[in-house]
């Protein structure tokens, strides 16, 4: 679809590990005014797919003339890595995984630094470190340590210090020219978490140092695809995923990947559940999670094992061999929204955890883990495999996963709308937030007009 002169146009970019998105989306109204998708080209330059994204679009010249400006986020390339490093695993290193997470990074290790000297083969090459430990005016050494220990290691890539404040100074004395940003701390004080701060660092990270240091387009020696890039595709979706409960309430979306399987969630914290329950770490209100063994294809091998399904190992195996397969009858599209299902409902009980009151010396307390879902007003799905999907596939997908009947205890949503992000809106969203808050919202709003999927 060609660009209209007479109407504010933006182009929203996703760099998928798999297909590159395009979205037109008007300006003023917040209506999608175009979308099509490409094969990611990691084996040639990232931005040859969006060239054919632009030319299918009919936005080729529009966007060269700059009438319409390109707004991008990736995960093309593996995404953004992060491993936290904190003093140990209950507390600190616990809470920067959340962080990190929230950060849109896909967590690939958690060292306790108090169990020993860290070792760069245990970080898992990351392309960022999070440096965690100690509350505010606390212990300064905990975090003191890890910063030596992680020195010691010969890391020498991007560092996030989110620890003990009082200790900022003497950690960045200590990693000297090792490119690192401080944030604030990520446990101020026993019990409370404040992600803000570290998440938005890990962004400036990400845009400074990682993005470039893939490689993944010559194209003005890379800076065209860097000066395209807001961030992480995870990270963004979050953001776009925090317009929408502005206006609908209490959110979750599960993206069915390839390679993982997204939860994200906003939800309201009931401050008297809160002071009855016993929490290792505080939870949020914003959280995502990750699960690197649930997907598609990548991780359908993983996926099948997960469910216990012994009838997906074969139709797993085969996805896995071949992450572009393509299912071409109704037996292979059923085999595709059986992992699907195994996916999303163990992503989602992951996510969501259980929860159950024990009377002890201390009263009446919730014992839980995970976030409680039971109250969401909306279930956003989102992936592939169910946009392309046959009719009634998020319905198949997510039964057993939503509505009163769960079983198990799990805080799963009972009472939610279920809709599906047909056009990908959310990146958009999100990408739109900063600099387009008008239409971000209106862009949002849509998905509340989407049809209600049938239960």
């Amino acid at each position: 679809m060609p660009s209209d002169p007479g109407r504010e146009q933006a182009v929203c970019v996703d760099f998928g590990s798999t297909y590159t998105k395009a979205t037109l989306v008007d300006l003023v109204t917040g209506a999608v005014a175009g979308r099509t998708e490409h094969r990611t080209t990691i084996d040639t330059d990232v931005l040859d797919g969006l060239d054919a994204c632009l030319a299918t679009l009919g936005l080729a010249d529009a966007v060269a003339r700059g009438e319409v400006p390109v707004l991008a986020c990736s995960s093309a390339g593996g995404g953004l890595r992060i491993a936290v490093v904190g003093n140990e695993e209950l507390v600190t290193a616990e809470a920067g995984r959340r962080v990190a997470l929230s950060s849109g990074g896909k967590v690939v290790a958690v060292v306790a630094a108090a169990a020993g000297p860290v070792r760069l083969d245990a970080l898992a090459d990351p392309d960022v470190v999070l440096l965690t430990g100690g509350t505010d005016g606390g212990n300064a050494e905990v975090i003191l340590a890890a910063t030596r220990s992680l020195v010691g290691s010969g890391w020498r890539g991007p560092v996030v210090v989110a620890g003990n404040a009082d200790a900022v100074e003497e950690v960045s004395a200590l990693l000297a020219d090792v490119p690192h940003v401080v944030a604030a701390n990520v446990v101020p004080r026993i019990g409370v978490l404040h992600p803000d701060g570290a998440r938005a660092a890990v962004r400036e990270m990400f845009l400074s140092h990682v993005i470039g240091g893939k490689e993944l387009s010559a194209r003005g020696d890379g800076g065209e695809f860097v000066a395209m890039v807001r961030g992480a595709t995870p990270d963004v979706v979050l953001t776009g995923v925090e317009v929408l409960a502005a206006t609908a309430g209490d959110v979750v979306v599960v993206d069915v990947g390839g390679a993982t399987t997204d939860v994200h969630s906003v939800v309201e914290l009931d401050p008297e559940d809160g002071a009855l329950a016993r929490d290792v770490v505080a939870p949020t209100a914003v959280t995502r999670t990750v699960e690197g063994d649930l997907g598609m294809r990548w991780s359908a091998v993983t996926t099948a094992e997960a469910s216990g399904d012994d009838a997906l190992a074969a139709p797993a195996a085969r996805r896995a061999a071949d992450p572009a397969y393509l299912p071409g009858s109704d037996a292979d599209r059923d085999d595709d929204e059986a992992i699907a299902r195994a996916a999303a409902g163990l992503a989602l009980r992951r996510h969501a955890g259980r929860s159950r009151v024990v009377v002890g010396p201390e009263g009446r307390v919730v014992e839980r883990t995970g976030t409680d879902l039971r109250e969401v007003d909306l279930v956003v799905a989102s992936g592939g495999a169910l946009r392309h999907g046959r009719p009634g596939v998020v319905d198949r997908v997510l039964a057993g996963s939503t509505g009163p009947d769960v079983e198990g205890g799990w805080q799963l949503p009972e009472r939610a709308r279920v809709v599906l992000d047909a056009d990908h809106v959310l990146a958009a969203v999100g990408l739109l937030a900063a600099e387009h808050p008008g239409a971000a919202r209106l862009l949002a709003g849509g998905l509340l007009g989407a049809p209600r999927v049938a239960r």
